[in-house]
This record gives C-alpha cells, structure tokens and sequence, in this order.
C-alpha cells in the first residue's frame, strides 16, 4: 500500500486526510493519506525515515518555506515562488528523491479565473507567508499587478494603516492570505477600510473554515463579490495528486 500525506502544524482541522481517503475508497486505490503533525521542521526526516511507503506529500503552514533546504529539487514555479506545498518522493537506486512543487498557483487560479472583470487589474495581497508568493505568481499569470500588505511592511509592500480611500479604488481585487478570520477566531477579519468598498471589489479569502468568513461577510455588506478557498484547495489537491502519478 502507497502511503501519502500532510507536513504542517497545527493540523487538526485538515481538508487534504479525508479528501484523499475519500478518493481513495471511492476509486479503489490502495493508498492511504495520513497526518503528520510535526512541531519543528527538523522533525521532518524522520516522518520521511520512518515511513518506507511514502510516495508522497503535501506541504502546510508554517513549513512551505522551511521545508525548501530539505529536498534534493524544487521544480521551476516552486522556486519563483519560494515555496512548496508538494513533495513528489521516489526511489533511485535505494535512495529516497524529493522534489519540490507548488499546486497552490494551479488552484487559485482556476478558482480566482472565472470571477475576473476586465477592470480587475490590481490586486492587494493581505499577508506574506509562504500561500501568498503563490498567489503573487499566479495573480501575475493572470495580468493582474499586486501589492503586499503586511503588518511589519517591507521594501515594497504597504501596512493595513497605508490602505486609504485612493488605494481601495486603484485596487479592486484583495486576497486574504493571512490566517486571521479562521476557525475557531470567526469573529476576527484583517483591518481593511470595508466602508470603502463597491460592487467592483472582488474579495478572494484562502480560509474555507467557516465557509463566509467575517472578511467576505463585510464585502459582500458593500457589494463586492466573495469567494472563500475550498475551490482552490479542491484544484490544488487535484494537481497534487496528478504530480504524484507523473
């Protein structure tokens, strides 16, 4: 039996387990997908050791970066963006090859894709972990110009403070990469002047948990079109699963 699954911490409200178990059963593969719940990345050569079967794994926060020093190859996208979320393994000779790879870009935009106006041609990036690069990429794929905004900003990106009424109207897409409004915090949503948003915004949040988070609640209050991440987490488990079977 083919053993798969999920590098990250905490884990317990994981998608990626029961998705591919379910396929599994439904399909009739021999495989099982399990969790491994790591407090340090160091931890991570021994969930790799201790599991001869493993063909393949998935990557979460906050190791999608951490993880990169400890493949033997990332593919191209992976390395634009700086992070992993896949990791195809394979056996050579008696020893264990990992390489590197990001879904995330496939999966947000083929979700993202459909909503798209020709007037939605800026975009602001709420976090800079290692989910948002992704969506840097493929939002940069889609002709769409995106700014950063972080709560300690960086060259080159703003602070939620920076986000003025001139600033709402120039940027008309925001994709919320930032863990604030997950479960069980559904009360919080990232500092954003709302009041200052239209029917022209399109709000994009990568939390699936709770399904209309606080962000898309307050958007969809102005007008603006919501949409939450399980889509994108759907097409990215999708391109996992073709990566693995390359």
């Amino acid at each position: 039996m083919k053993k798969f699954g999920l590098i990250g911490y905490p884990l317990e409200h994981s998608f990626s387990k029961s998705f591919f178990n379910d396929k599994f059963h439904s399909e009739k593969i021999d495989a099982e997908y399990v969790n491994f719940e790591i407090a340090n990345i160091q931890d991570f050569t021994k969930v790799v050791n201790n599991n001869k079967d493993i063909a393949g794994l998935n990557v979460t926060i906050p190791y999608k970066e951490q993880i990169i020093p400890y493949l033997d190859g990332i593919d191209k996208d992976a390395a634009d963006i700086g992070a992993v979320n896949v990791i195809k393994i394979t056996v050579d000779k008696g020893e264990k090859k990992l390489i590197g790879f990001n879904s995330d870009i496939i999966g947000f935009t083929k979700s993202i894709k459909p909503l798209l106006k020709e007037y939605h041609n800026k975009a602001l990036i709420l976090g800079t972990g290692g989910a948002s690069k992704a969506i840097f990429h493929g939002l940069k794929k889609l002709g769409i110009e995106s700014t950063f905004v972080s709560r300690s900003p960086k060259e080159e990106m703003i602070s939620y403070k920076d986000i003025n009424e001139e600033i709402m109207q120039e940027y008309n897409v925001i994709v919320n990469c930032s863990p604030v409004g997950m479960f069980p915090k559904v009360d919080k949503c990232p500092d954003i002047p709302y009041s200052l948003l239209t029917e022209k915004h399109l709000l994009y949040d990568l939390i699936y948990n709770p399904d209309e988070t606080l962000f898309m609640k307050r958007g969809a209050e102005h007008g603006a079109t919501t949409k939450n991440g399980l889509e994108m987490l759907i097409y990215q488990a999708y391109g996992a699963w073709e990566i693995w079977n390359r």
